[in-house]
């Protein structure tokens, strides 16, 4: 079975459903995990800078080429495939502010059509996306892609948002309808291949003792609806 997940950054799946991913690749199946959001900006400014100074890095690192470097590493670890889209993070299109990633989709960002079109050139038999919950904008712009894409998809809880906020709402852009399923997987490559992501652990966890003891406590449950439950 080709399985592709849907990540809106560089960490949000393995974060999120990691043991799911490792136990699908164990199982035999054809693992991919696209990310969406990947693009380097050179000589980035204000917010887009502070994204990458605030976690120790100096300003003429490429922080994206970095961070993709890392998801290589982290699904080579899971068994998957990474693909990179060569799209900007929500800094880079106009959100200019920590609480402006959580305060709604500007009206003029429609970035989730430029996530369609890219997600139209791939097919898979089962996919896995992000429920939104947390409410960044790029998880919202992602859920709202994949939604009008319309394949058989299982939603993820988005990692780490629900540790921190477990009643937090899913997109309201979700199909209705959907069950909660809960798979089976490989938890502790998921803290192998999390361990991968150096560059957001101290901002995430404080480091990689804390992510372990955090996403040691999460299961993986899933939204899915019966198309996608009739596949595994």
């Amino acid at each position: 079975m080709r399985v592709l997940a849907v990540s809106p950054h560089l960490d949000d799946a393995a974060f999120s459903v990691g043991a799911t991913l490792a136990g699908l690749a164990d199982a035999g199946h054809d693992v991919t995990v696209l990310t969406c959001f990947t693009a380097g900006v050179p000589e980035p400014t204000g917010f887009a800078l502070a994204c990458q100074t605030d976690k120790g890095l100096a300003p003429e690192v490429d922080y994206m080429a970095l961070r993709r470097a890392e998801d290589t590493a982290a699904q080579r670890v899971l068994g998957a495939r990474p693909v990179h889209l060569p799209l900007v993070e929500a800094p880079h299109r106009g959100y200019g502010s920590a609480p402006a990633l959580f305060a709604g989709v500007l009206p003029g960002d429609l970035v989730w059509q430029d996530v369609l079109a890219h997600l139209s050139e791939h097919e898979a038999d089962l996919w896995l996306a992000p429920q939104g919950r947390g409410g960044h904008v790029d998880h919202l712009q992602v859920v709202r892609a994949v939604v009008a894409r319309d394949r058989p998809t299982l939603w993820w809880r988005d990692a780490p948002y629900v540790l921190r906020q477990p009643d937090a709402a899913p997109s309201p852009d979700l199909p209705p309808g959907l069950r909660e399923v809960v798979l089976p997987g490989v938890p502790e490559r998921r803290a192998d291949a999390c361990a991968c992501y150096a560059t957001q652990l101290g901002f995430q966890f404080g480091g990689e003792d804390g992510m372990r003891a955090a996403l040691g406590a999460l299961t993986e449950p899933l939204l899915a609806d019966r198309r996608a439950v009739a596949l595994l």
